[in-house]
């Protein structure tokens, strides 16, 4: 270990001497070291022998005198490689120094019958280390060039004098040094291929090392789209094997309704050569999975690419490579800020339409209180007789009872929004409370030629409830029912029991509800067809009230309606009164005798 520091400096020196745009690839570092170090290494070696060959030789002639000078080329060379970083350019610097200095040795020695003319083999093969044929054919024209020399100065016969040295000596140098030199070379070239292997290795150590621990899937897929391998995040993502994905197994999961969009991706990725991305559900688990929970579609996106030119030109076709990532949960979080965006988009819009609507429900009984009061304070002047005064102040009573009403119901329903809206819970017979609410609407009923029957089951238990509110829901939705029945209809009322459940029932032969606003009936301020100048009065708050109040004792609404035909209103309460519980799936229930049943056809709305 402490001959290895020896060297150190050295390594370091090197090392220091690699150029700026090769040091972040490894590879590309090895081969300027390779370059740089034998070379430096060598042209000094061979300077430090110069005072020796020249104390052996004594005084040297002009042409020794350029070989020598030949030598610091080497130097010259890797000093170029080290400020430029041009590699391709060093090699060809280096291949044409070699060649000069094997030429100036070859012409003072002999010409091709030199020992120095078996190096000119060498230049080409140095030159295959930087990996360029333009390099390589570079040299061998410089190799070639100077055998042609060399033969025409030989031919010519003006090689200048040779150096009297024994001639089977200078071919054994010559073979000695070439495969010296030889030697080097191919040392060079498995040393860069061995750095070359060993980085492709680490590359694709890393990459699979990568690949098993994202929680992405990557995928590879052929010109067609056939999935030609993937990764193992796709088992937990997909909870179905990497076997079950390959070739077309990806695509028979994907949504029939996604699976255009999902070729169409791939195909413009191979044959457009650019970048795509696309969304699409994907079946997870397998289709013959019994157990619940395990097989359903989660939302994807897949971000796909061509692999680059080279690759696919060595495959024969272009693949393409992709990336594919659950977003369930981003596509649930969109919903709810649809939705939310939606549910304050109708806020919004009911809000306007109550402004409205209040303009009239308001206006209309104040001028009528306004009015008739006015008339009363002048009674003298108008002469004004009993009957007439009474009729006066019976129109400002109603009145005001109607705007009562109107501000009643605006303060309940925003009791019931704010969460401050208190129910008294008690035992007490619904019986009464519903027979009452319908004697109550009965001359309202009779006044607008309604007929109005109601149907309540014998001995028929008490319930937990707040009476007060039960009446009040009793209240409204016959009211809405006498106010969109016209005159000859009719309106059953019934109460029945079902397991702990007590069933109400209002069922009427009115003029229904379109299906288009059957899932806004409920919504605070709406009304159906609603406008400022409708034919029927109220504010919108009866079913939103209605809710509220069966909401806040644990219970739950249904309507079902058809447009002409008549709506049914059906609620169920807790007998008991326990609030939380789940009330049973709605179950069909018998219309009243007298109205038209409601077909099964009915658009039906229910209100948790």
């Amino acid at each position: 270990m402490g001959n290895l520091n020896i060297f150190a400096p050295v390594r370091d020196y090197i090392d220091a001497l690699v150029h700026p745009t090769a040091r972040h690839d490894a590879l590309a570092a090895a081969r300027h070291r390779a370059f740089i170090a034998p070379r430096l290494l060598g042209s000094f070696a061979a300077l430090a022998a110069v005072p020796v060959y020249l104390t052996m030789r004594g005084i040297p002639s002009a042409m020794e005198m350029v070989i020598v000078a030949w030598l610091v080329a080497p130097i010259l060379v890797a000093y170029f490689l080290s400020r430029t970083g041009h590699y391709e350019g060093a090699h060809m610097l280096s291949s044409f120094a070699l060649t000069g200095l094997v030429t100036a040795v070859a012409v003072t020695t002999g010409g091709l019958a030199s020992f120095a003319a078996i190096w000119l083999v060498i230049v080409p093969l140095e030159a295959a280390l930087s990996a360029s044929r333009r390099v390589v054919a570079m040299a061998a024209l410089f190799a070639l060039g100077a055998t042609a020399l060399l033969l025409g100065l030989g031919i010519a016969h003006i090689l200048p004098e040779t150096i009297a040295i024994d001639g089977q000596k200078l071919a054994a140098l010559g073979i000695v040094s070439a495969a010296l030199y030889a030697t080097g070379v191919a040392l060079g070239g498995e040393a860069l291929a061995r750095t070359s292997f060993w980085l492709r290795y680490a590359e694709d150590d890393g990459y699979q090392s990568l690949a098993q621990h994202m929680t992405d899937v990557i995928t590879r897929h052929g010109p067609h789209g056939a999935v030609l391998s993937v990764s193992p995040a796709a088992e937990s993502l997909f909870h179905a094997r990497v076997h079950d994905l390959m070739g077309h197994g990806l695509f028979d999961r994907v949504h029939v309704a996604d699976r255009p969009a999902y070729l169409k991706a791939l195909a413009d990725a191979s044959v457009d050569g650019t970048d795509k991305a696309v969304e699409f559900r994907v079946r997870c688990g397998t289709a013959n999975n019994t157990r619940p929970g395990e097989v359903g579609f989660v939302w994807i996106e897949m971000r796909c690419r061509p692999i680059d030119a080279a690759t696919a030109a060595e495959a024969g076709s272009r693949e393409v490579v992709a990336v594919l990532r659950d977003i369930s949960e981003r596509k649930a979080q969109d919903d709810l800020l649809a939705e939310a965006r939606m549910q304050s988009e109708r806020a919004s819009e009911a809000k306007s339409r109550f402004v409205a609507t209040m303009s009239h429900e308001l206006r209309t009984p104040l001028n009528v209180i306004i009015g008739f009061s006015e008339m009363l304070t002048n009674e003298k002047a108008m002469m004004l007789d009993e009957a007439r005064r009474e009729e006066y102040a019976q129109l400002i009573n109603e009145s005001g009872h109607h705007l009562l009403a109107i501000v009643n119901g605006i303060l309940d329903m925003s009791k019931i929004d704010a969460g401050s809206f208190e129910i008294t819970r008690e035992p007490f017979a619904p019986a009464k409370v519903i027979a009452g609410s319908c004697e109550l609407m009965a001359l309202k009923a009779s006044q607008a030629g309604i007929a109005m029957e109601q149907r309540i089951a014998d001995g028929f238990p008490d319930i937990v409830a707040d009476k007060r509110a039960v009446h009040q829901i009793m209240l409204n939705l016959l009211s809405n029912a006498i106010k969109f029945t016209e005159r000859g209809g009719r309106i059953a009322v019934k109460v029945t029991r079902e397991g702990n459940w007590a069933v109400l029932e209002v069922q009427d032969t009115g003029v229904g509800i379109a299906a288009a606003d059957l899932p806004r009936i409920g919504d605070a301020f709406f009304q159906a067809k609603a406008s400022y100048d409708r034919h029927h009065e109220g504010t919108g708050l009866g079913l939103s009230i209605v809710k509220g109040l069966v909401d806040l004792h644990g219970g739950d609404l249904d309507i079902r309606s058809r447009l002409g035909k008549g709506t049914r209103v059906i609620v169920r309460l807790p007998i008991n009164g326990e609030r939380g519980r789940t009330p049973e799936p709605a179950r069909s229930i018998a219309p009243a005798a007298n109205p038209e049943p409601v077909s099964a056809d009915y658009q039906v709305k229910k209100i948790a």
